[in-house]
């Protein structure tokens, strides 16, 4: 028979002791050890040395390479994040800030497949009547979720045996303990051991499950990072709660690629699809304005067209300000220093604030040219027509790079009308998108030059 043993283990250095400490006697820390179980097992006799059975071995050329069988969500934009549907036995851990709609989609999302299949909603922070209101609320259909308020994981295991769903929804995992551990839910110790439990449960039964995961003040998941390694996909919800769209980004996906991105808009009838995100975020003023440029992003497997405005004003403090909101801040310094070097145009006397419309976040370096260019539009109070669309990453010398997928950012562009393009030479196409001017640069001082002709 396993025996259940209770040990301290130090974060730090890994030593374990049978009793806690405020410090570690081997390295010295204080405050880390944590409690843990280890299954230990008595030997049967004759078998002293052996270790186990022998692992079946293949060569990769034996192995089969089926496609993983998935099945849909209901929803376009969650399947695109998920990498096409979700896949039997797959555990998806979801984060993000307090209100943000974690809960919503996913009770949504269980509300639709229970029509389909069996379907268990766990819940440790609300009761069933505030599930059950909120599903009134959303108008979802009632008939065929089973909702269960548990947060001991022997008996939503021992549940979920008997009633055998085939996708169940952990809300939170931080509210779940086991009763193998002395700790408060929550801890280090107990959201590890719980999550590997629930990992165990879906591989060896084929049932989906969803985590949902708590995050600090910093935007991180809340407890051991080890979580995130257990799981097979993160999402992160981002967006701001009190505006209209979210944002669901995929950060790591066994089953998919990583960084898709789904959009969704949040409506008194819950959080509903955005099919064209590009339409949304391209909402802009009726005049041309100074400072604003759009530009094409890539996210995942599709190109999206965003707003990026600038306003540069004269600084009265002895180091002016660089202020970033969905951009990076450090790279927006680089840029500025860039423009001095190599364009001639000096802004070590001005404010530079910067914003992305929408709350989208954009990472990728093919931002460095639509950048540049609302800061020349907001410094020389100069409006750039509202058809036109620039991209391309800015070298330290001055060159203009060439970034990945030009052509389908150039297709989307001039989907939404766009007729002129200021790009990389390296992503000029032979043959230009009907309608579509495209501009190729190869220095910072041509894309200037280009911006006002």
């Amino acid at each position: 028979m396993a025996k259940a043993k209770r040990l301290y283990g130090c974060t730090e250095c890994g030593a374990t002791f049978p009793k806690w400490a405020g410090q570690c006697g081997e390295c010295g820390a204080w405050n880390t050890l944590v409690e843990t179980v280890v299954e230990t097992s008595a030997v049967p006799s004759g078998r002293a040395g052996w270790a186990g059975q022998q692992a079946t071995i293949k060569t990769l050329a034996e192995v089969s390479v089926e496609e993983t069988p998935r099945f849909t969500t209901d929803s376009t934009e969650l399947d695109r994040v998920l990498g096409g549907g979700l896949v039997d036995g797959s555990v998806v851990l979801i984060g993000g800030d307090p209100g943000i709609g974690k809960s919503t989609i996913l009770l949504q999302t269980l509300c639709h497949l229970a029509a389909r299949m069996p379907a268990l909603y766990v819940t440790g922070e609300e009761s069933q009547q505030q599930v059950a209101m909120r599903a009134r609320r959303l108008g979802l259909p009632e008939d065929k979720l089973k909702v269960m308020t548990e947060t001991c994981i022997e008996s939503i295991v021992a549940t979920a045996r008997q009633e055998k769903p085939r996708v169940m929804v952990i809300d939170s995992i931080q509210t779940i303990f086991t009763e193998q551990l002395q700790s408060a839910p929550g801890g280090v110790a107990q959201v590890r051991e719980s999550a590997a439990l629930l990992v165990r449960f879906a591989k060896q039964t084929g049932t989906a499950i969803f985590l949902v995961g708590h995050v600090t003040k910093e935007g991180a998941l809340a407890g051991p990072r080890v979580l995130e390694h257990m799981v097979d996909t993160v999402l992160y919800f981002e967006g701001e709660s009190d505006g209209r769209l979210r944002m669901l980004r995929a950060v790591k996906n066994r089953f998919g690629a990583v960084n898709e991105l789904g959009v969704f808009g949040m409506t008194d009838k819950g959080l509903k699809e955005v099919s064209n995100p590009s339409a949304i975020f391209l909402n802009r003023a009726q005049e041309a304005v100074a400072g604003s440029v759009v530009m094409a992003t890539w996210e995942g497997s599709r190109p999206m067209l965003v707003e990026v405005q600038a306003l540069v004003d004269t600084s009265h403090l002895a180091n002016p300000r660089r202020v970033t909101v969905g951009l990076d801040q450090n790279r927006l310094a680089m840029l500025l220093a860039v423009l001095h070097r190599h364009g001639s145009i000096p802004t070590y006397d001005q404010d530079v604030f910067i914003n992305v419309v929408g709350g989208v976040k954009v990472l990728e370096t093919a931002v460095d040219l639509a950048l540049m260019s609302a800061v020349i539009s907001s410094l020389r109070d100069r409006a750039l027509p509202h058809d036109l669309l620039v991209f391309g990453e800015i070298g330290l010398s001055g060159e203009i790079r060439p970034v990945p997928s030009g052509q389908e950012r150039l297709k989307e562009a001039a989907k939404h009308g766009f007729k002129r393009a200021i790009v990389p030479k390296g992503n000029a196409p032979k043959d230009p998108p009907p309608g579509l001017q495209v501009v190729a640069v190869t220095r910072l001082e041509q894309a200037l030059d280009a911006l006002f002709e």
